[in-house]
């Protein structure tokens, strides 16, 4: 059952559905020219890499072209050495001829409500808290969480779609999911 969502902007209409294979090139463009050259050395990218996104919670958002102007992914983590799972939210992006047009927050307000009705407990992130606060999302709750690698403590973000979900975790992410099969893994090198 594929879902999209209209996204009425400015001007032109947008269509906000979920990934395909066919976006993969457009999407990593995208992300090169929103983030730019360091964006896979961050630690969020430890999680990812050679992993595929949680099952249903990857969209990204199309013009009326068809061309992708945003994307979204959420990827399956541990809460520390055989803790509770959790989602990873990243990398969010916009192309940059289209900021404050609220692609980004159809696409975060899409993504949550995803997650939330797929049955997942918590979403946590790395990014800068006044954007992301207004989804629901602080360091509140992160304190005795870390992630792999470098990282700014105060920019561990998350958000409890359960009520508890974070009760009493604590230790580094852990990458879990499906991983890449060797074919995705060479293709998206």
């Amino acid at each position: 059952m594929e879902m999209s969502v209209e996204i009425v902007a400015q001007a032109p209409a947008f269509l906000l559905v979920a990934e395909t294979s066919a976006d993969v090139a457009a999407r990593e463009a995208l992300l090169d020219r929103a983030m730019g050259p360091k964006r896979k050395a961050k630690s969020s990218e430890k999680l990812r890499r050679g992993r595929r996104p949680s099952e249903g919670l990857a969209f990204v958002v199309r013009d009326a072209s068809g061309a992708v102007m945003g994307t979204v992914r959420l990827w399956d983590v541990r809460l520390g050495e055989g803790g509770p799972a959790a989602l990873l939210l990243g990398p969010l992006a916009v192309d940059p001829s289209l900021k404050n047009a609220g692609i980004g927050s159809a696409l975060m307000r899409h993504a949550i409500a995803e997650a939330a009705r797929l049955g997942h407990a918590a979403v946590l992130l790395v990014g800068d808290a006044p954007y992301y606060g207004r989804f629901g999302f602080s360091a509140a709750r992160t304190g005795s969480l870390a992630m792999p690698g470098p990282y700014e403590r105060h920019r561990l973000l998350a958000l409890e779609l359960v009520d508890g979900a974070l009760d009493g975790t604590r230790g580094t992410l852990k990458a879990a999911g499906r991983k890449l099969k060797t074919h995705e893994l060479t293709s998206a090198a």
